[in-house]
């Protein structure tokens, strides 16, 4: 069973990254002028994982977590930097599917502007936007800081 660890901690994170990823990068792909269908390929890309890729992403992340557990061993359930590191993600999950998503949706949605007042308010809200998906980049970086120094924390 140790000889599957590796390609099943692989795809856990892959499937972990790729299930919070478009909450992080669509904020910085915004731009005026590209709502939509306009939208580049990348921006296209990422707005299709985020609305079909979710529930095979977090299917496939629950899966690999009980075959890391399985083949690692219930032990690593009562790790504390682990209890830490999944109550950090799942913030992340809440803050991408209850504040990331319905206000991505609100700027993407907007209409074109030709109102200055109006284009200086959809700026405000994109840059509010981008600073969500730093402050949800900093918790992924600490949940892998966590993940790989495994520190002793109580």
């Amino acid at each position: 069973m140790s000889s599957v660890v590796p390609f099943v901690l692989g795809s856990h994170i892959a499937l972990a990254i790729g299930l919070i990823l478009p909450s992080l990068l669509l904020p910085f792909a915004l731009r005026r002028g590209t709502p939509g269908a306009e939208a580049g390929r990348p921006t296209r890309a990422l707005l299709w994982l985020q609305a079909n890729g979710t529930i095979v992403f977090g299917f496939g992340l629950a899966l690999t977590g009980i075959l890391l557990v399985v083949s690692i061993g219930p032990a690593v359930l009562a790790q504390p930097w682990l209890a830490l590191a999944l109550a950090i993600y799942a913030t992340n999950l809440i803050l991408a599917f209850f504040i990331q998503r319905p206000n991505l949706r609100r700027l993407l949605g907007a209409p074109d502007i030709t109102d200055p007042a109006e284009e200086a308010r959809w700026q405000a809200r994109a840059r509010r936007q981008r600073y969500v998906s730093y402050v949800m980049a900093l918790a992924v970086g600490l949940i892998a800081f966590l993940m790989s120094t495994k520190p002793v924390l109580w």
